[in-house]
């Protein structure tokens, strides 16, 4: 699988961030506008930088500007996606079937939910995507999902409807398990559910929901 790692401009918890460098071989890293100061930190050498570089360190900027073999795609501020999507779309046009993103959240909710949005562009296009910080993990599903308990990124296990109804949940092996239930958008029933076994089993018959793995 070519998996491809994303760092952009959100808040980065750095132990979290090192522990997937560490346990996952990454095919690609893409750097964007403001993650290139994370990435620095992070002291991993990116394959790409992509933004308009408005937002990122000019320390930083200069750093990697130094270093040889990135290729850099630079855009103008005034454009119509986000630096973000833009990384995703470079991502996928590389080949990659996974991506890991780093980044995605922070203060600014604008951003976060915008980026939480974007996850329907890889899983149209049949890769995995996740987001991940020092308290979730989340991607985006609209099909059959196993997780293993142990490999559980925490405690909890949330479903978010994200289109308007999700039809034909079904889970099996955990601790509230449904069958052949219809969410619509502005239910929270899916929120704070447990693996009980050694594994669950997500199923969907139509629609998109969120899922998000988190602990405290």
């Amino acid at each position: 699988m070519k998996r491809c790692l994303i760092i952009t401009g959100g808040s980065v918890d750095y132990p979290t961030a090192f522990d997937f460098i560490k346990k996952y071989k990454y095919n690609m890293i893409i750097a964007v506008d403001g993650g290139l100061s994370s990435a620095r930190k992070l002291n991993i050498h990116p394959d790409y930088c992509v933004g308009d570089f408005d937002s990122v360190c000019q320390e930083d900027y200069q750093y990697f500007k130094k270093q040889p073999d990135i290729v850099w795609e630079t855009h103008p501020p005034e454009k119509n996606e986000t630096d973000t999507e833009l990384a995703f779309h470079l991502a996928l046009k590389q080949g990659a079937e996974s991506l890991h993103v780093f980044g995605a959240s922070g203060t600014r909710m604008d951003h976060t939910l915008a980026s939480i949005s974007l996850l329907q562009i890889p899983l149209e296009a049949g890769a995995e995507c996740w987001l991940i910080d020092g308290h979730n993990r989340i991607t985006m599903i609209d099909s059959r999902k196993v997780l293993k308990k142990e490999e559980a990124f925490g405690k909890y296990v949330s479903l978010i409807p994200y289109t308007e109804a999700v039809t034909g949940v079904t889970l099996r092996g955990m601790k509230y398990p449904l069958d052949e239930y219809t969410f619509i958008q502005g239910n929270s029933l899916g929120v704070s559910n447990e693996i009980a076994q050694d594994e669950a089993v997500i199923t969907i018959g139509k629609g998109k929901m969120i899922l998000i793995e988190s602990k405290d």
